[in-house]
């Protein structure tokens, strides 16, 4: 990598176990250590909390654990309704999996590949082999089907200009644009781009989406060439390096669930958490009260709050793994730096599931997928669920699933301001144009619409730069860490082994310092 990504932390060495060391095991077992945020990372460190004996408490606010990872339901089917696989990369994800007991549900997405749709024609599959949506060879026969004959001759032109020997270009949709061209950047790159990341590619970095690119672009001369020698000719499906859970990925929050519990420690939900208080024998978490019944204000209460208050739990550090909007206000009064820091953006985002009594989506028209240019539709992406995982295919029987996404940076969702049946009817207009089928409302058998704030994006530019100085100015602190999205980068790659890291840190500090 030409850069070090804080979304990506080294693993840790590996503390002394407390289970084989009787002096730390005792230690160990009078800790207790609060986390905030039941999302994937908190969830994760806590079970690495609870893993050495110690006790941990998750807070989180909403009625259900899992953040992003959510199940829905509508028609009797049960599918994911937020993240529905995981990146392959680096292997953390894979590891947890294993560990939990796993393995046998770990399932890989049918090959059907994804379309792009916004371009002179209609819709079209999006090519094979490429990097980020960059072709490795612009005269391929699927790349001419989205970029027209002037495209390919306009992106041929990479192969003539002279490489970046002197600095490189951070902006991504700066150097395709200025290598290959405006249609490659328009028809190819950028449906990848908001699709992946919400974000346009002249706001990605291409230094932590593609690490190796500009190097690999020094080397051959070409951006064409780069793509050619980092994907080796591979000629894969776009998507083809992630994989999922039989039954969703929620299961994975299952057990994490159920292994805390099983070590001893608790999650708690419905359980917002107001503020943190710092004393001399450790923190005291501050979890906003329950709406009082009528007529109950009284001193008797009040006294009753006061012993409550008095009674809290003590906990002897804080592990925040909250959405950053909550994560700076619970920090601010103890991590004074982090004000220092700027904010990212952090993008709405909605995904409304349908389930469609529709045989004619049984050919897979568009394969497993479509990814938008930007502007040419009002939806930024479509799933076809049942195409794309056999487990939800053999669950629907002969209806179909499908996802659509609404919402990037810089662009509220439209169907933010709609009711459920509205927002509803929307993603099936959309859901008919993408899908090049007429479905009609008799069709829709049932609809869920789930809703998120998404960190922003660890590729877009100046991203890594306010992470690391985030992480640095929490890690200042004695007793308390911070994981989640915002820190270490969207997506459960980056997710979990960053809860692990700083889990451990915490662990390490307790127990040795």
């Amino acid at each position: 990598m030409s850069m070090s990504d804080p979304g990506r932390p080294q693993d840790p060495a590996p503390a002394a176990d407390p289970a084989h060391t009787p002096e730390l095991a005792a230690k160990a077992a009078h800790l207790r250590v609060a986390v905030i945020g039941g999302g994937v990372a908190g969830l994760v460190a806590a079970e690495s909390i609870a893993a050495i004996g110690a006790h941990a408490t998750v807070f989180e606010a909403q009625e259900r654990a899992g953040g992003a990872v959510q199940q829905g339901e509508a028609d009797g089917i049960a599918f994911d309704a937020g993240a529905e696989s995981f990146a392959v990369r680096g292997g953390h994800v894979r590891a947890l999996l294993s560990d939990l007991g796993l393995d046998e549900r770990v399932v890989s997405p049918e090959p059907g590949g994804a379309w792009v749709a916004g371009i002179p024609g209609g819709a079209a599959p999006l090519p094979r082999g490429g990097l980020l949506g960059i072709p490795a060879n612009p005269f391929a026969e699927d790349v001419r089907r989205v970029i027209g004959g002037n495209g390919t001759w306009r992106a041929w032109l990479d192969r003539v200009l002279p490489p970046l020997t002197i600095g490189h270009d951070h902006s991504l949709g700066r150097l395709v644009r200025k290598r290959m061209g405006a249609r490659v950047l328009d028809r190819l790159v950028a449906p990848v781009s908001t699709g992946v990341y919400s974000a346009h590619p002249d706001d990605i970095d291409v230094d932590v989406a593609a690490p190796t690119l500009n190097a690999a672009l020094t080397r051959t001369g070409s951006l064409s060439g780069a793509v050619a020698e980092i994907t080796g000719g591979s000629g894969r499906a776009p998507g083809a390096a992630v994989q999922g859970l039989a039954g969703g990925m929620s299961s994975m929050v299952d057990a994490l669930i159920a292994r805390i519990e099983l070590l001893g420690s608790e999650v708690r939900t419905g359980a917002p958490v107001e503020g943190l208080a710092r004393a001399d024998d450790g923190w005291t978490v501050l979890v906003a009260d329950p709406e009082p019944a009528t007529g109950t204000e009284s001193e008797g209460v009040e006294g009753g709050r006061e012993d409550a208050a008095a009674a809290r739990p003590r906990f002897d550090a804080v592990i925040v793994a909250a959405d950053e909007a909550t994560a700076r206000r619970l920090l601010a009064p103890h991590v004074p730096e982090l004000a220092a820091v700027a904010a990212g953006s952090s993008p709405r985002i909605e995904i409304v599931t349908l389930v469609l009594d529709a045989p004619e989506l049984d050919a897979a028209p568009r394969g497993s997928g479509v990814l938008t240019v930007p502007g040419s539709h009002t939806a930024k992406a479509l799933t076809h669920s049942t195409a794309k995982w056999a487990w939800l295919r053999e669950r629907a029987g002969s209806r179909h699933v499908v996802r659509v996404s609404f919402g990037s940076a810089g662009e509220d969702p439209a169907t933010g301001a709609l009711d459920d049946e509205a927002a509803g009817m929307l993603a099936l207009a959309e859901a008919s144009a993408l899908l090049g089928v007429a479905l009609r409302p008799a069709q829709l058998r049932g609809s869920h619409r789930a809703r998120f704030v998404q960190a922003q994006p660890s590729a877009v530019l100046g991203a890594a730069e306010r992470r690391t100085a985030a992480s640095a100015a929490v890690a200042a602190v004695p007793g308390v860490a911070a994981t989640g999205a915002w820190l270490s980068g969207t997506g459960l790659a980056q997710v979990v082994p960053h809860a692990k890291a700083e889990a451990e840190r915490i662990r390490h500090a307790l127990l040795w310092d």
